[in-house]
């Protein structure tokens, strides 16, 4: 298993600043804003956008733990490769097993949206018939590599954001003649509580997955020491800053929670503030767009499970093989777009709050890998500001912790039982805890040779 460059088992590196950020805000979807819009109204109680400032705030606490961990660790793996480094190999591998929750469902959701959306637009095809097209078309698109990945998702992130642009002129329009208290009542009203706008921030928290996946790439990324903890803090401010900005005029052109179908609410709203002319082309532009976090999700997910599996915690054979020329983790792919298949079966918010109980719990890792390396820096005399290696790692982990508590209970029997399964599976993997979970490991050569990739 070689690269271009003979270093065996390691991506190559080839994405910078700019593409990172395009790699996590296509993961993160901004149009998914639009498309979760009656979801998070309806569980705020009719304040989408202060449930979505919320979750970018929690979010961005955890962004900065993130940041950290990917500076002192650029390799692919995210909370597996830094909980297995800082925490042991054990509770390593049960962060990757949580993780493996969230990354196998999330192409699952982001493929249901896509079907539901092109089914509304196009009705002619059933929701299963365009579910099978979307995933057939990703699928290819990450076959042929990440290079080619960051072309297409560069072309239909643009679209995306023409869109939503045009979709925030018309709501801009349809609320010219209305007063500040309307606005300020899509903010606060007398329906919400601090109970509805946390459970809505917690299924809303969904949308900025993204900008941890962007940890899974930092084997393809130049100089990513540096470059990948800026991407994921960018990430996340400019994409919970689009998600704030146009739920907050959604809600202002529709207040309170009352739609047809919670599920295809944005469309309404859209049709509500330009006709059904303009909702229509809206939603075929952000639909296009839409393909690109479809793209990004089913890469990410593949490379956590090859990293899984060039450890060995999967089956090496499979899991860890890269296609020789391709260098991409095809059966990886092709096991997701299998089970992306089963979409049909879940409804939009069951299948949100089993992505969000395997995030959550990762996230709250994440913290307390920081709260593991300020520890062992101190040992080691080194001595890391309190403020950024304590405090905002212990209020990131107690937001995450939280947001778990406002899952449905479906969501959270689910999780446990996952991890329960995952247990047992360690056990077998490691004789009943007697002997360290199998790990890849590269030495200082075999590193100093793959930042030596030509670019």
């Amino acid at each position: 298993m070689t690269h271009s460059n003979g270093t065996p088992g390691r991506l190559v590196p080839r994405l910078g600043l700019l593409s990172i950020v395009v790699f996590g805000l296509c993961y993160m979807a901004p149009a998914i804003v639009v498309s979760t819009f009656g979801v998070i109204a309806t569980n705020s109680g009719g304040i989408a956008p202060t449930a979505y400032l919320v979750a970018t705030v929690a979010m961005a606490l955890t962004a900065l733990s993130y940041g950290k961990l990917a500076r002192d660790h650029p390799v692919a793996g995210s909370v597996y490769t830094y909980a297995r480094r800082l925490l042991g190999s054990r509770v390593g591998f049960l962060a990757g097993w949580a993780l493996l929750l969230d990354y196998l469902f999330l192409p699952m959701v982001a493929w249901l949206i896509q079907a539901l959306y092109l089914h509304v637009q196009f009705p002619a095809l059933p929701t299963w018939g365009w579910l099978v097209a979307v995933i057939a078309v990703t699928t290819c698109v990450n076959t042929l590599g990440i290079v080619i990945a960051d072309r297409v998702n560069k072309v239909l992130l643009g679209l995306t954001a023409l869109g939503l642009l045009a979709l925030a002129v018309v709501c801009l329009h349809t609320v010219a003649g209305t007063s500040a208290a309307d606005g300020a009542h899509a903010l606060w009203n007398p329906g919400a509580s601090l109970g509805t706008v946390t459970a809505a921030a917690a299924v809303a928290a969904y949308s900025f997955l993204g900008f941890d996946a962007i940890s899974t790439l930092s084997e393809e990324v130049r100089d990513p020491r540096r470059t990948v903890p800026r991407g994921i803090l960018l990430t996340v401010l400019i994409g919970g800053g689009v998600f704030f900005a146009i739920s907050l005029l959604l809600q202002w052109v529709h207040p309170g929670t009352s739609f047809q179908d919670e599920s295809t609410a944005g469309y309404e709203v859209a049709v509500l503030a330009g006709g059904k002319g303009f909702a229509n082309v809206v939603n075929a532009i952000t639909l296009i767009g839409g393909m690109a976090s479809c793209v990004a999700i089913q890469a990410s997910t593949s490379r956590l499970m090859y990293v899984m599996g060039r450890d060995g915690v999967l089956p090496r054979r499979t899991f860890g093989h890269l296609h020789p020329r391709l260098r991409t983790p095809v059966f990886n792919l092709l096991i997701i777009a299998v089970i992306g298949l089963l979409a049909t079966r879940l409804s939009l918010e069951t299948a949100t709050s089993f992505i969000n109980f395997g995030a959550f719990l990762a996230f709250t890792l994440v913290n307390v890998c920081v709260l593991a390396a300020w520890r062992r820096a101190r040992r080691g005399g080194n001595r890391r500001p309190v403020l950024t290696h304590v405090v905002v790692p212990v209020l990131g982990a107690a937001a995450d912790i939280y947001l778990i508590t406002k899952l449905n209970g479906a969501a959270v029997l689910l999780g446990t039982a996952w991890l329960v399964l995952g247990i047992c599976y360690l056990c077998v993997l490691t004789g009943g805890l007697r002997r360290e979970p199998p790990e890849f490991r590269l030495d200082a050569q075999e590193r100093t040779d793959d930042m030596a990739v030509p670019r």
